[in-house]
């Protein structure tokens, strides 16, 4: 099964040097823009052959996710992406809106044209990708609107702890459908973020990305509580 859902949202990495590194880059993308769920086992041997490389680098990628919490041991060679829990979900949500709020209104100090047109053309495949339900591309895209927006803020340390958290949380994104391509809630707050860049208002910038966390906060919450 994992397998083959790997082999569904990635491509073989080409043959170059570093493999170990661009291994565990292109996993930790997976993870961070929500393409592969809670709970979905993983094997050394499921990525290595979804990504076309050795055992090697798989594992080492794996091991890094480990150490950094966004993979856990379900046994001797089996990993799973762990499902959040109310507390992870509370203070993932509370440190989200504390960084990726800062990122959002230091933004506009670098935010040029060409960034307004590159996030409306992203925001128009992610209108396509709802009314298509395909919720991957929607994920998938989603993450880099939100990360080119940071990325402007000039921090890259600011953004490396952001993308920790998207670590945690992203795979739970998935849950969010298709109830948010139902009722369209990101896509207003992804318009506002726009027209807070356009005008240069990080304060308005900085409240759209953050309703953003708090709308995903609350489906999140309720999904969790429906487990229990």
């Amino acid at each position: 099964m994992s397998e083959h859902l790997l082999a569904g949202v990635v491509t073989p990495i080409a043959r170059q040097s570093n493999l170990g590194e661009l291994t565990y880059g292109r996993l930790k993308e997976i993870i961070v823009a929500g393409s592969f769920p809670p709970n979905e086992k993983l094997t050394v041997r499921s990525v290595a052959a979804a990504l076309g490389v050795s055992t090697t680098p798989a594992r080492d990628a794996i091991n890094r996710l480990l150490s950094e919490g966004a993979l856990v041991n379900e046994g001797p060679k089996t990993v799973v992406i762990p499902s959040l829990t109310l507390d992870a979900l509370d203070e993932v949500t509370a440190t989200r809106l504390a960084l990726e709020g800062l990122a959002a209104e230091r933004s506009v100090l670098a935010a040029a044209p060409a960034d307004v047109t590159a996030l409306e053309r992203m925001q128009t495949a992610i209108n396509a990708g709802l009314d298509a339900a395909d919720y991957r591309e929607v994920l998938k895209v989603n993450r880099e609107f939100h990360f080119l927006i940071y990325r402007l803020s000039g921090w890259p340390r600011l953004v490396a702890m952001i993308e920790s958290l998207w670590l945690r949380v992203g795979p739970s994104l998935n849950e969010l459908y298709p109830d948010f391509a139902q009722n369209r809630r990101g896509v207003s707050n992804h318009m506002a973020s726009i027209e807070g860049l356009r005008a240069k208002d990080g304060i308005k910038v900085r409240a759209a990305v953050e309703q953003d966390i708090r709308d995903g906060y609350v489906r999140l919450k309720a999904m969790i509580a429906s487990r229990s």
